[in-house]
């Protein structure tokens, strides 16, 4: 399931098939806005060579990366 339509383009990284920000900063402002969008709190999170987005979503703990430049719930797996 994606969330926002508008695009998330930053310099992003692959790890472990999964496409991640690249920068902390750029998650950052993504895990602001998302955390408006859920009314709840999102952190990040450094995945290997990137950042992903986490937060809980009806108690259901989520990490958020970038698939086609839209953020993305990424495979329990990450």
């Amino acid at each position: 399931m994606t969330i926002f339509t508008k695009p998330v383009f930053d310099a992003t990284v692959i790890y472990d098939g999964n496409e991640l920000f690249k920068g902390r900063g750029a998650a950052g402002m993504w895990a602001e806005k998302l955390a408006v969008e859920l009314e709840s709190p999102v952190t990040v999170e450094k995945i290997g060579t990137g950042w992903a987005l986490c937060g809980n979503v009806d108690g259901v703990a989520v990490r958020w990366g970038i698939i086609g430049q839209r953020l993305a719930r990424l495979e329990p797996s990450a």
